[in-house]
């Protein structure tokens, strides 16, 4: 007899639920050519980026200055918390830059070197750094976005509470932990069922500033799922936000529509930031 470990799902089919590498088949060719994109954008960048906002290897930033008392993005990396690094995704900046948004794009120490619990406490610290330091460049600090892809947008909405950010932009993120916690992902997170109920953002209350929810309908079912629930979790208590899935995109190619200017995920960004 099947072993259920959540919502009928084995553990091994758990496993293949949130796989999402294996599950787009061209991921690896999609992110090679983000690293050829941001390579070129950090060569033009090149003074502001590795920016330090702590002490640690990973606590850095790059900052992509944009037009004088224009709203900041930030911008937040996804790999389920234990993979990639912020260097990857600097090619994102464009489509914000387009429309005169400053963007930082931060970085954070992976697990198993940091407990979940940890890399939130390195996302705050980072927004604070860029609270206090970002007006050098131009931006307005009273109107910071956070925005995230993956576990990126786990950790987006995780820091809404945060004074000086205004709303979020989470694609295709995790809310719910839960599932993580039970699945070959664990492994490197290790969190216990306290963690699942105070870092989970469908498990505390919800924050009440606008969050604009994205994924692709190529994604993973229960990525869509996650993105769906949470978005209804906060329609339901009537906090201002939206929702949209993205025809034809997957996992990985939903991020070309906060690249370019026109894209569906900038546009939702604007909207929000004008709101």
């Amino acid at each position: 007899m099947p072993s259920y470990v959540y919502r009928g799902f084995t553990r091994e089919d758990l496993d293949v639920a949130y796989d999402n590498t294996h599950a787009v088949l061209e991921s690896s060719a999609i992110l090679e050519g983000f690293v050829v994109r941001s390579e070129k954008l950090a060569f033009a960048f090149a003074e502001t980026m590795n920016i330090p906002y702590g002490e640690a290897p990973r606590e850095s930033l790059d900052y992509f200055p944009g037009a004088h008392g224009a709203p900041l993005l930030v911008f937040i990396h996804g790999g389920y918390w234990q993979m990639r690094n912020k260097d990857t995704f600097r090619f994102l900046a464009q489509g914000p830059l387009a429309l005169g948004f400053h963007v930082a794009s931060i970085g954070y120490t992976l697990a198993p070197e940091m407990p979940l619990a940890g890399i939130v406490g390195e996302v705050r610290l980072a927004v604070e750094w860029l609270h206090k330091n970002a007006s050098k460049f131009g931006a307005d600090t009273s109107r910071i976005y956070t925005s995230g892809w993956s576990a990126g947008a786990h950790l987006a909405v995780s820091v809404l509470d945060m004074p000086n950010v205004q709303g979020a932009l989470a694609v295709s993120g995790i809310y719910d932990l839960e599932p993580i916690s039970r699945s070959y992902l664990n492994e490197a997170l290790q969190l216990l069922p306290q963690d699942v109920l105070q870092l989970s953002p469908m498990r505390v209350p919800c924050v009440r500033k606008p969050v604009a929810v994205a994924c692709g309908v190529n994604e993973l079912p229960e990525l869509r799922r996650q993105s769906l629930e949470f978005a209804m979790l906060r329609a339901r208590e009537r906090i201002p936000g939206s929702f949209i899935e993205l025809d034809g995109k997957n996992h990985f190619s939903i991020l070309e529509e906060l690249e370019k200017p026109n894209g569906s995920l900038t546009l939702m960004l604007k909207i929000l930031a004008d709101a």
